[in-house]
């Protein structure tokens, strides 16, 4: 199953704390780097840069680790 989802969505997702939700500020298509590890990605299966709302923590992930608000 595909977890497409675009710039400004609001998403949750689970942390070793908990619950957490943010906002999509990036989709990466494109191979990239992200706090000195190599993120994969591809068209087919992009990662999102993703804004916390309770702090100011960003945060990197698969559609697969997402659910939309």
């Amino acid at each position: 199953m595909r977890h497409k989802f675009a710039v400004g969505d609001h998403v949750q997702w689970n942390s070793e704390a908990g619950k957490v939700a943010g906002t999509i500020t990036k989709v990466h298509t494109h191979d990239f780097q992200f706090k000195g590890y190599t993120r994969h990605c591809s068209d087919d299966e992009p990662q999102y840069e993703i804004h916390s709302d309770a702090t100011d923590h960003i945060a990197v992930h698969k559609g697969t680790a997402l659910r939309k608000m």
